[in-house]
C-alpha cells in the first residue's frame, strides 16, 4: 500500500509526496474494504449523481476524499491510511446540504441517511479506523454542496415565464441559496488553506488537543487504542 501511493504523513511532510492525498482514496486495504466502499456509493450517490451528473458529483467526491486525508495527515502520523469513507461521507454531506438548500426529502429518506451517518461514526471510534477523514470529508462534501449543488430547473425558472408555478416557488429561495454557497466556498479555500500549511509545516494536533483521540477510537474493556 505505501508503495502504490498510501497517505504516509512522513513521506508528504519530509519528501513533498503530495500526491499521497490523492491516490490514498482510492486504495483500499483489503476485498470487503473496497466491496463495502462500493456499496457505501451505490446507495448514496446513484440519485446524486443521476440528478447532477458526474462532473459535479465527482468535484465533491475529489475534494471530499482530499479534505479527508489533510485532517487526517494531522492527527494520523505513525501508520499508512488508505480507502474512499471520506469520500463517500462527502456525498453524504453534499446529499444534507441539498436537503438543507431545497428543502424536498420524505421524513424517511432523511431518517436513511441520518442512520447511515451515525453507523458510520460509531464505527470509525474502533481501533484501526479513521474517522477524521469521515468528519473532514462530511464537512467538505456539506459545503460544496451549497456550491455546486443547485437543480437546473431552479435558473431557469426566473427566465421563462411559462414554466409551472412549483419552479416560481424554487427560485424565490435564490438569495437564500447563493448566501450559503459564498459563505461554504469562503470556508472551504479557508479550511484547505490552512489545513495544508499545517501539514507541511508538520503540527499535529494532538498536542494541541489531547482529547481529539476520542474522536477517532474510544477504548473499551475489548481494545485499546494504542493497537492493541
Amino acid at each position: 500500500l505505501e508503495r502504490l501511493g498510501a497517505l504516509d504523513w512522513n513521506k508528504v511532510v519530509y519528501h513533498h509526496q503530495v500526491w499521497r492525498l490523492i491516490t490514498s482514496i482510492w486504495l483500499h486495504a483489503s476485498l470487503i474494504h473496497l466491496l463495502a466502499s462500493t456499496m457505501g456509493f451505490m446507495v448514496v450517490a446513484k440519485h446524486l449523481e443521476q440528478q447532477y451528473g458526474f462532473v459535479r458529483i465527482g468535484i465533491i467526491y475529489l475534494f471530499s476524499g482530499i479534505g479527508g486525508s489533510i485532517l487526517t495527515s494531522l492527527f494520523i502520523q505513525r501508520s499508512v491510511s488508505v480507502g474512499a469513507s471520506g469520500a463517500l461521507f462527502g456525498l453524504i454531506g453534499a446529499k444534507f446540504s441539498e436537503i438543507i438548500a431545497n428543502w424536498s426529502v420524505s421524513v424517511g429518506a432523511l431518517f436513511t441517511l441520518l442512520l447511515i451517518v451515525v453507523i458510520n461514526l460509531a464505527a470509525g471510534m474502533l481501533p484501526h479506523v479513521g474517522n477524521f477523514a469521515h468528519i473532514s470529508g462530511f464537512m467538505t462534501g456539506l459545503l460544496l454542496g451549497f456550491v455546486l449543488l443547485v437543480p437546473p430547473h431552479v435558473g431557469r425558472a426566473e427566465n421563462d415565464q411559462n414554466l409551472p408555478v412549483v419552479d416560481h416557488v424554487y427560485s424565490k429561495y435564490k438569495a437564500y441559496r447563493n448566501v450559503l454557497g459564498l459563505l461554504s466556498l469562503i470556508l472551504l479555500v479557508t479550511g484547505f488553506t490552512i489545513g495544508l500549511v499545517m501539514v507541511f509545516r508538520g503540527v499535529n494536533i494532538y498536542d494541541h488537543c489531547h482529547w481529539c483521540h476520542y474522536l477517532s477510537c474510544v477504548p473499551t474493556f475489548l481494545w485499546k487504542c494504542d493497537g492493541t
